[in-house]
């Protein structure tokens, strides 16, 4: 203490709140592991985990007020619902089991990861691909995501008992039934672990990590995520069986109008296999110089094809077979010229950089919804409210864009009406590059 290097228990407390402190105590690190704390670390866990919590349930609270539904009424049965609401659903049925497992072992650390991750995917995902479902009052989607949270404010209540308690207060109770008066008096909740489709999350998991890649694509070429793109190229294990809805969602969200495998347009990738000797030496010993020879002098794109068609392959030396499987090999695959790639664990998503006019005009009306969005924001409307607005713009290819995507732009802000019109007052936002002024009236 005398080194000025401990931190008073209390003033951490007082500073970050009870739940922030037992959030990162218990979820953070193993209890029987050394860590360091500090003020930094204990807001990180706050913003990723606890803060994402609160404001997800806020959302809902927000939405549902604005809507007919109320907690309770019925909807069609989970497995009629769209695929993401069974996603979701069955992604905190898996969360139960292990928390559930993994707090009867007294493991904390594996609990708060598994809690961490339901959440992100809670929020990040379910919320943000389902924005114009709750728009619109959809019951189901309201429905999905009131079970959701309800499921995950029980597990995460033996962590942070403040915080879902004040969820379950404001949105859970129930005065016809003393046990769900409190969270903490609430039952345990328990799965039916055959109403879990591991096959939806393992898609959907892909999808997830697809999208991360192509949006590290765009940052690596410098193209921002509001610009359309024509194709993209996608190569990973079982993406043959991702059905066509996920596939859109994957479109959808890195803004590409065609989605093609890489099987079909190899031409496009240069791909090169070298042995990976970590693993390859831990199997194979004093073999693995002769495999790794091999797998470099063996066709790279019929290597790599038979590692993702079967996850596994053979290397024949001297008569004798060797199996390898994709963890045993670094495949790097570039594309040709006016191509962004990424690449991780395997899966790789190419993207077509030529934007075409047409493709640019789309940018261009995107551009002008993020800009109105911010607006409305800053002008201190509601998300319900619907808007009238007029702009004005010096560039012609603006003009066009608006006049080519009006329907599309107009429902994005929740316009009324959008008018080419000067004002002689102040704009309420304008966009230097975009040559554009905006005036904004609540309709």
């Amino acid at each position: 203490k005398h080194l000025g290097n401990v931190l008073e228990p209390i003033a951490l407390l007082d500073e970050h709140g009870a739940d922030s402190l037992r959030w990162f105590m218990l979820a953070s690190g193993s209890p029987w592991a050394a860590r360091r704390v500090g003020h930094a670390s204990i807001q990180e866990v706050t913003r990723k985990v606890l803060l994402t919590y609160w404001n997800t349930a806020s959302f809902l609270s927000l939405y549902t007020r604005l809507s007919s539904y109320q907690p309770g009424d019925k909807v069609i049965t989970r497995n009629k619902r769209p695929e993401i609401d069974q996603w979701l659903l069955s992604l905190v049925d898996d969360a139960v089991l292990q928390v559930t497992a993994a707090l009867e072992n007294f493991d904390t650390q594996k609990a708060g990861k598994v809690l961490a991750a339901v959440v992100d995917d809670m929020s990040n995902w379910y919320v943000r691909r389902n924005r114009r479902r709750f728009w619109d009052a959809d019951p189901v989607a309201l429905a999905t995501l009131h079970e959701a949270l309800r499921t995950i404010t029980l597990i995460m209540a033996p962590f942070v008992p403040f915080i879902t308690e004040r969820v379950w207060q404001d949105m859970f109770r129930t005065t016809t039934d003393k046990d769900l008066i409190s969270v903490h008096l609430a039952n345990w909740p328990t799965v039916n672990a055959s109403d879990i489709k591991n096959d939806l999350i393992e898609n959907m998991g892909l999808i997830r990590r697809l999208v991360e890649l192509g949006r590290g694509a765009r940052a690596e070429a410098k193209v921002k995520n509001r610009q359309p793109l024509s194709r993209a190229l996608v190569s990973a294990k079982n993406w043959h069986k991702v059905p066509s809805d996920l596939r859109d969602q994957l479109a959808e969200e890195l803004n590409i109008l065609d989605l093609q495998s890489l099987d079909q347009t190899g031409d496009l990738v240069n791909v090169a296999v070298k042995a990976n000797f970590r693993t390859l030496g831990a199997r194979y010993a004093k073999e693995t110089p002769a495999i790794a020879k091999e797998i470099s002098s063996t066709d790279a794109s019929l290597l790599v094809k038979q590692l993702r068609e079967n996850n596994k392959a053979t290397i024949k030396i001297a008569k004798q077979d060797f199996e390898i499987t994709p963890e045993d090999v670094i495949i790097t695959e570039t594309p040709r010229e006016g191509w962004a790639v990424m690449t991780q664990d395997g899966e790789t998503l190419a993207l077509d950089l030529e934007i075409t006019l047409e493709l640019r005009s789309l940018g261009i009306s995107r551009e002008i919804i993020r800009m109105i969005q911010e607006a409305r924001k800053l002008s201190g409307l509601d998300v319900s409210d619907r808007i009238n607005v007029k702009f004005h713009s010096t560039d012609n290819q603006v003009r066009e864009s608006v006049t080519q995507n009006m329907q599309v732009i107009m429902n994005e802000i929740l316009a009324l009406a959008f008018v080419e019109e000067k004002l002689a007052t102040k704009p309420t936002t304008q966009d230097e590059d975009l040559s554009l002024s905006v005036w904004i009236e609540k309709a």
